[in-house]
């Protein structure tokens, strides 16, 4: 058996670790902070799974493609849902402690579901407890999980990812692998306002683009509609606001006080979250920017403490009493559809290289995620990447990657005219990239992206490079659809819809001849 390592420590990469070592393989995480410093520990809403008898795979399937605006790869979907129950069953056998209701499992309701296959832990604090549940089970197995380990570089030789170049401390260190798996998240961070965390910077999916590898549907990030509107909320981020707030009853309201969701979608409040979050927007704009208001008082407060402790704690830590008066809200980056192209088994367009999560695009979203299918997402792909491990390598890409457009970023360079500014890029980014998209404003901001200099290798230069792309990903498409709205084509455009790839011109993925260390000459597990 081969030596595998996973970059990353939410629920893919840990999902992908205990396979993998299950089936013998030699596995160490590796993960840019704390292990439990990503996403995954602050999803509140759960996880989405047929697990009820009024539910079916087929139903979740079918609410998927719905929600993905026509994007969807069918194949990477009902991998998704088929594989979700027995996944999930999985985690509860390692632990996971989910609510119940009685002794059945308790489950929620969200925006664009056809039926509440929602499951939950602690109310709101699910993700904390998946989080738990899996770190604990890689530390039982005597999986090392090396913490505070920038990625660097995804080392290829012939064409091959061999493994991985860190740092530590600014210290480099070097893993030689015959599989890397790619689990590092999004790129939230890119915008002035994201409901992500501070790792959020797209380092996995810029390594990946370094060591040649294909990335899809960029231009999709998905805004949640709901963060808690907190001007000096600063570097911590925007507070997140759960769908299923909304989902339990709360709907919202203008500054005058009115329902407004309800002329805009059929399932006003639970419109798919493009919709409600452009929703937002609109009424923002027409107040002058002043955020909305979500009212969830009917649900009455101590359903609100019980349901919800997590967002409940925190909106009057921030001096709401969201009990007895509506919260403001806005919208906030929140999860990006887009990546590292792969196909159903995590495999990316660089042999050896697999990518799984946040950091991968499968298709499986399409232009618009569904609600609480981000966890299962993680969960699913985590694992079937750990069982392709040992499979053939694919000559080609999937289908869907071979049949779409192609976009092309500006160049990257460090001699430019313009110096790097982290504030400048969100804002930028937000404005020309946000909830609502203009032609002309893109091809600003990409002039402006191509005249900045390129940082010194690290997170800022990560993301640069991540904002050049999803602006050439955006510029490419001339329409609008799901999470990409554009004022100039706002209208899907004609015939089947198309994904976009990125296709990087050549590669400078770094090469070197790497030790194999053997677990004792890993630095220790945290």
């Amino acid at each position: 058996m081969g030596r595998v390592v996973v970059v990353g420590s939410g629920i893919a990469g840990l999902s992908a670790a205990l396979r993998a070592n299950t089936l013998g393989h030699d596995v160490t995480v590796v993960t840019k902070a704390g292990a439990s410093d990503g996403s995954t520990r602050h999803a509140q809403g759960g996880i989405a799974a047929a697990l009820f008898p009024d539910d079916s795979v087929d139903a979740h399937i079918a609410d998927t493609v719905r929600a993905g605006a026509g994007l969807n790869v069918r194949e990477a979907v009902e991998a998704l849902c088929s594989d979700g129950p027995l996944r999930v069953g999985e985690l509860i056998a390692l632990g996971a402690e989910f609510d119940r209701d009685g002794d059945a499992l308790a489950r929620g309701l969200e925006a664009a579901h056809s039926s509440a296959r929602v499951l939950h832990a602690g109310g709101d604090a699910t993700g904390a407890e998946l989080e738990r549940a899996l770190i604990a089970a890689v530390h039982a197995a005597g999986i090392p999980v090396v913490e505070g380990a920038f990625l660097d570089d995804v080392i290829v030789e012939d064409a091959r990812a061999t493994g991985v170049s860190l740092r530590i401390g600014g210290a480099p260190l070097r893993l030689a692998a015959d599989a890397v798996v790619l689990a590092t998240g999004g790129w939230g961070r890119l915008y002035a306002h994201t409901t992500n965390p501070p790792v959020a910077t797209g380092d996995g999916v810029a390594a990946a683009w370094r060591a040649g590898a294909v990335l899809a549907d960029l231009e999709f990030t998905q805004f949640h509609p709901t963060a808690l509107y907190r001007p000096d909320a600063g570097s911590a981020g925007a507070f997140l606001v759960s769908e299923a707030v909304r989902g339990e009853g709360a709907v919202l309201r203008n500054a005058r006080g009115e329902r407004f969701m309800t002329d805009v979608h059929p399932d006003a409040e639970l419109a798919p979250r493009d919709v409600v979050a452009r929703g937002i927007a609109v009424e923002m704009a027409a107040q002058g920017g002043r955020p909305v208001l979500l009212d969830a008082t009917a649900l009455g407060g101590a359903f609100l403490a019980r349901r919800f402790p997590t967002i409940d704690a925190a909106t009057r830590a921030a001096g709401y009493d969201w009990a007895a008066h509506p919260i403001p809200v806005t919208p906030a980056a929140h999860y990006a559809m887009g990546g590292v192209a792969t196909d159903t088994e995590g495999r990316t367009t660089v042999p050896g290289l697999f990518a799984v999560g946040e950091v991968a695009c499968t298709g499986t979203h399409g232009a618009n995620r569904l609600a609480s299918n981000s966890l299962l997402e993680g969960l699913v792909y985590g694992h079937r990447a750990a069982e392709a491990v040992d499979l053939p390598w694919t000559d080609e890409p999937p289908a869907w990657v071979r049949e779409a457009a192609v976009a092309s970023p500006s160049p990257a360079t460090r001699a430019a005219s313009r110096p790097f500014d982290r504030a400048r890029l969100g804002d930028l980014l937000w404005e020309a990239a946000g909830v609502h998209r203009e032609g002309a404003r893109l091809s600003a901001a990409a002039a402006e992206l191509a005249a900045t200099a390129l940082p010194e290798p690290g997170e800022d230069a990560d993301l640069l490079t991540l904002g050049r792309l999803v602006v050439a990903a955006a510029l490419s498409r001339e329409e609008s659809r799901g999470a990409h709205f554009r004022s100039d084509f706002p209208l899907p455009a004609e015939g089947a819809a198309a994904h976009t790839v990125l296709i990087p011109s050549s590669s400078s993925a770094p090469s070197a001849a790497l030790t194999r260390p053997t677990r004792s000459e890993v630095p220790a597990a945290c």
